[in-house]
């Protein structure tokens, strides 16, 4: 298990004024090495935030990279959402992560040379804001003004 902060501290991304001046704190475990037969499994407590937050995600993104010639081509791919969270939640409580691996999409971390198959867990936050609200529809890996997120490595791998 690996321990996570989101603050606004983490953030390499602009938030919106009243995250900066307000605050927030996320914390939480996750399993970084997983069984593919396994669910993903960990926790997470918002413990401060000034602004109401309006869901919190899970996202299981697949990472492919090959070297090419002189440089790395890299294609990352969101392959499941998981809504751990609807609407503004009780600070200080913990929030269980239960992410089942979609079979179809997932195989073992594959390091192979100049070629590899990897995977990241995606846990972002989305606050209550009137700029969500323009924005409905976006693409959950984009930095948002209102959205703070963290990524970790995920490494898949086949039972014996």
């Amino acid at each position: 298990m690996v321990v996570f902060y989101i603050t606004r501290d983490t953030q390499k991304h602009p938030l919106l004024p009243e995250l900066i001046s307000g605050g927030f704190k996320v914390s939480g475990k996750i399993a970084t090495q997983c069984l593919l037969t396994d669910p993903l499994c960990g926790e997470l407590t918002v413990e401060a935030s000034l602004l109401p937050i309006q869901s919190i995600d899970v996202h299981l993104l697949r990472v492919e990279s090959i070297l090419v010639g002189e440089r790395i081509a890299t294609e990352t791919s969101l392959i499941q959402t998981t809504q751990i969270a609807d609407g503004d939640v009780c600070h200080s409580m913990t929030l269980p992560i239960y992410v089942i691996l979609p079979r179809l999409l997932t195989c073992p971390t594959v390091l192979a040379g100049p070629f590899s198959i990897e995977f990241q867990v995606l846990i972002v936050v989305k606050f209550q804001s009137e700029l969500s609200k323009l924005h409905p529809k976006s693409d959950p890996r984009t930095p948002r003004l209102w959205v703070a997120m963290e990524a970790l490595p995920l490494e898949l791998v086949r039972t014996s």
